[in-house]
């Protein structure tokens, strides 16, 4: 199942896809895409439902970002030996982790603003996992039970914050838009291989990355054991897994984004996003 949602902002209805690319409402299936829908028990109520029946959602609506109720947005630094490589950082031994805030997610096509005092904007194209039960101290062996599906993501990314102003990535990497999810959740049973995903990004119409999940250091499955292991994750929950190469920061010399940009990405099987740079807005 292709799943979405779709409205304004903050005020996003549950969808899905139909077999003819449209979008039906299933807010009278579910009551948002968060929580226990995303379990094994709530995705089969979807799956369940007379999906033709329920009532089509206009063309042109905005797309919000494809889950809610999200406590914790978990990315995973250098994850490809390819990107590893253009950065000039050795391969980690064990996954890096770090956090977005939750704040910074919003819909697939939304304005991504330049933050105050930014200088060196980026783009990272990343393949999400969504989880869909609560995830805690997980066994290699039912470490996917925990996935409810996946998610095209970009890790927006504020180099200058990141890299040059001490502490952690965090900063760098939280600003209010620099989580776009989505369109789609992607159900785990329409991707049987996560591994052998082809993505991509151009900005302005010019190819930056071009990748495969094929070089992940550390692979989905991985990823979801090695963060529970850490934390408790719940249902909603994001791990975005890294970028392959050919972020502005990799480029000789550096490139970065400015306002009037455009930036569109893509995954295999989950879609699109584009979003238009902006000056900061109060």
């Amino acid at each position: 199942m292709k799943l979405v949602r779709f409205g304004p902002a903050g005020r996003e209805k549950p969808g899905i896809i139909d077999a003819k690319g449209r979008i039906r409402d299933l807010s009278k299936v579910v009551p948002d895409l968060a929580g226990d829908a995303l379990s094994p028990k709530g995705l089969a109520k979807i799956r369940k439902a007379k999906i033709d029946t329920l009532p089509q959602v206009r063309s042109g609506v905005r797309i919000g970002p494809c889950v809610a109720g999200t406590t914790n947005l978990i990315a995973i630094g250098l994850n490809y030996a390819d990107h590893a490589a253009e950065t000039g950082a050795p391969i980690p031994k064990e996954p890096i982790i770090f956090n977005k805030a939750v704040s910074c997610i919003c819909g697939p096509n939304d304005d991504t603003m330049i933050p105050k005092e930014s200088k060196k904007l980026d783009w990272e194209v990343e393949l999400g996992i969504v989880i869909g039960s609560r995830a805690r101290y997980l066994t290699k062996n039912n470490a996917m039970d925990a996935v409810a599906g996946y998610c095209l993501a970009n890790d927006v990314s504020e180099r200058e914050f990141q890299i040059e102003r001490s502490g952690q990535w965090t900063k760098g990497k939280s600003s209010e838009t620099f989580g776009p999810l989505g369109p789609w959740l992607v159900t785990k049973d329409e991707i049987p291989d996560p591994q052998k995903l082809d993505m991509w990004l151009t900005v302005n119409g010019e190819s930056r990355q071009k990748g495969s999940t094929r070089t992940m250091i550390f692979g989905v499955e991985h990823l979801v054991w090695y963060c529970s292991q850490f934390f408790v994750m719940e249902p909603g929950d994001v791990i975005i897994t890294g970028t392959p190469p050919g972020v502005g920061l990799g480029m000789k010399p550096p490139q970065f984004l400015k306002a009037g940009d455009t930036v569109r990405l893509g995954v295999a099987g989950l879609g699109e996003q584009q979003q238009k740079v902006v000056k900061f807005k109060m």
